[in-house]
């Protein structure tokens, strides 16, 4: 349960109604269902430090949990963001994975080191895992979005900026969503990303480009820094004349008849006439090459292509490609945004030493651009995925970060599209039941009730995890209604509620339906995916060359999650064969399925402090403690002082940790 909720908007003045400055424009079935939610408050919940990367005295925040939670959680420490971007999920009703890949078994990877053979992507083994599914009924996405603006808009300055990036599927909608929170008078502009080449659909125009709607806070007070971009190539020509260093240049008039205010008039090498610039700064110009003397006896002012900032960056962006298969900033993430596009967008809308909050952060780029050009970062997604991917590359960059945790439940699933997939193997007895609309996710089948339908929370769906008086309330009036009239009992799964106590006490109050409503923690359930992994080690204290320490060495690594996941993929590969399939087979020793690992000699206990580790890359190299190498790994890993815990992330992504 959350320890208190939060309040959406500031505390009302007396007599000032809590939503009377909101008046719902955009109407859709269920548009006032948020009214209540946002009556309630945002949840707020524990939250727990996992890891201290640094000294970290910005106070930069890379956060598991949901983009509400967090807003609940900086709001009650009076932490406010200058700056937000976010690029939600867009309603398109995709699917998305993540690709993941056998690492070289270290035995293997000697071998092939010895041969000095080049490592081929085609022979490396993978396999896609489905990280989450943007499949949304649209008046929930809605509510959904307008309780996670809300959200965001209680923890912004003043002064702060906002950047919402979708497409066509849903974005006209959340326009007027942001018109409804922010204000019609603070919308600056629709930027039009292209971010692919011309496509070709036979039966419509291509859809090739992205929209990012652009509103601040305040109408007049907030930060803009006109960025730049390459003149085009029109512009450019005009500079056709070259130095002898090759520097392009064009003329301008140096005079000053015709301009208000005057000039200063005097003769300078023969020339006579009302000049824009006192004699001094003539003679400097001329001093340093700058002057151009006419045919005509005139003289003009050199003007040089690479001393111009270059063209005002307008709402049309064409110039930022979209990060492809190649690109060195690839990090197979499947909606990773490029850095460039960040980079104009914090460059525009912060300053140095401003705080820019993503509560939607994916691959981290936005988290890691802010770092790079010295903005302070909050970092937040739902995906342990996301979180793994964004903490690596900021280790990377020597960025000063905090790894926290929001102890909502979510952290006992790693993967909500997976456990999604597998619920109805987990509740004993759920079946389909084609008779029953999707609200349900099934029913069971009872010798004295019947049919039983079920109701499991969408985990990926703040506003449906939560059981409240909101869901309940839908449970009463719009779900058992719909059903057969034989229906005697259903049951209702829940992750968090917000008073046990409360819902029953609506639910007995509530004299609309005479039938059975029982309520199930989810989490006893949930308790049963999260499995953790097997390995075996050991250390010594070694002394070679140079260095003097300690070598943990893993002899066994064991994940029957991913073996699971790999003995499903081969079982379908084989089925869909065409030509001789060959299986994905892992050694005895399975240390292939070792992605990263981390020591900490600090502490037994508590927060974690990667004192040394080891990231094995898809091509099977290791990167140590954020430096690529050309090296395989061995197996190894080493620390200068006595380690006392060591953290093992497997392939998928999940991390078990093991004292010492």
């Amino acid at each position: 349960m959350p320890i208190k909720y939060v309040p959406f908007i500031p505390e009302p003045v007396e007599g000032q109604a809590v939503l009377g400055n909101f008046n719902r424009i955009l109407r859709y079935k269920g548009a006032d269902e948020v009214s209540m939610t946002l009556q309630r408050g945002m949840p707020l919940y524990e939250m727990e430090k996992q890891e201290t990367v640094g000294e970290n005295a910005d106070g930069n925040m890379v956060i598991r949990g949901e983009c509400i939670s967090a807003c609940a959680y900086l709001k009650e420490r009076g932490i406010q963001v200058d700056l937000v971007y976010i690029d939600p999920p867009f309603a398109s009703g995709a699917d998305y994975a993540k690709q993941v890949y056998i690492r070289r078994n270290p035995k293997v990877a000697e071998v092939i080191a010895q041969a000095e053979q080049e490592l081929d992507i085609d022979d490396l083994k993978s396999f896609e895992e489905k990280m989450y599914g943007d499949v949304w009924d649209k008046e929930k996405y809605l509510n959904w979005m307008y309780e996670n603006l809300m959200a965001i808009k209680s923890v912004m300055s003043e002064t702060a900026s906002i950047y919402v990036h979708l497409d066509y599927h849903i974005g006209h909608y959340v326009k007027i969503l942001l018109d409804e929170i922010f204000g019609e008078d603070n919308f600056r502009n629709e930027i039009i990303w292209k971010r692919a080449t011309a496509h070709s659909d036979a039966e419509f125009y291509g859809n090739n480009f992205d929209c990012i709607y652009f509103y601040t806070k305040s109408f007049c007070d907030y930060t803009f820094n006109t960025v730049y971009t390459d003149y085009d190539e029109e512009y450019a020509a005009r500079f056709r004349r070259l130095d002898p260093d090759g520097r392009k240049w064009d003329d301008r008039d140096l005079s000053a008849k015709g301009l208000q205010g005057g000039g200063y008039s005097y003769e300078y090498k023969g020339c006579s006439s009302l000049w824009r610039c006192p004699i001094e700064t003539m003679k400097r110009l001329d001093e340093e090459g700058r002057l151009y003397f006419t045919k005509n006896g005139g003289i003009r002012r050199k003007l040089y292509l690479d001393e111009l900032p270059g063209m005002p960056v307008q709402s049309m962006w064409t110039d930022i490609n979209p990060v492809n298969s190649q690109a060195i900033e690839k990090v197979d993430y499947a909606t990773q945004k490029p850095a460039t596009l960040l980079e104009r967008i914090i460059s525009a809308s912060s300053n140095k030493g401003m705080l820019v909050a993503d509560f939607f952060g994916g691959s981290g780029v936005t988290a890691a651009v802010a770092n790079k050009l010295g903005r302070r970062f909050i970092h937040c997604d739902i995906g342990v995925n996301s979180i793994q991917i964004t903490r690596d590359r900021l280790k990377a960059d020597g960025a000063e970060f905090d790894v926290l945790e929001i102890k909502d439940g979510v952290q006992l699933y790693r993967n909500p599209v997976q456990t999604m997939d597998k619920i109805k193997s987990l509740i004993p007895g759920l079946r389909e039941e084609p008779s029953l609309d999707s609200f349900w996710a099934g029913a069971i089948s009872d010798s004295k009730l019947g049919t039983i339908p079920v109701y499991v929370p969408n985990l990926m769906d703040s506003s449906s995890k939560l059981l409240d008086t909101v869901l309940i309330n839908r449970v009463i009036h719009q779900a058992i209604p719909d059903l057969d009239a034989s229906v005697r009992k259903v049951i209702v799964y829940y992750i968090d509620i917000t008073s046990e106590e409360e819902i029953r006490k609506f639910i007995a109050e509530d004299d609309s339906t005479t039938v059975e409503i029982e309520l199930r923690d989810l989490k006893t359930v949930l308790d049963d995916v999260v499995i953790g992994d097997y390995a075996e080690f050991h250390t010594e204290q070694t002394s070679e060359g140079f260095f003097s320490g300690y070598t943990v060495t893993v002899d066994r690594f064991i994940s029957d999650r991913v073996l699971g996941k790999i003995m499903d993929f081969n079982n379908k590969s084989r089925l869909n064969a065409k030509k001789a399939f060959r299986p994905i087979e892992v050694s005895e020793d399975g240390l292939e399925l070792i992605e990263f690992l981390s020591l900490d000699c600090t502490a037994r206990d508590g927060e974690w402090r990667s004192d040394c580790e080891i990231k094995i890359d898809k091509l099977g190299y290791v990167i140590r403690n954020g430096q690529k190498t050309k090296e395989f790994w061995d197996g190894k890993i080493t620390a200068d002082k006595k380690p006392l815990r060591l953290k093992i992330r497997n392939i998928c992504g999940d991390e078990t940790i093991w004292g010492m």
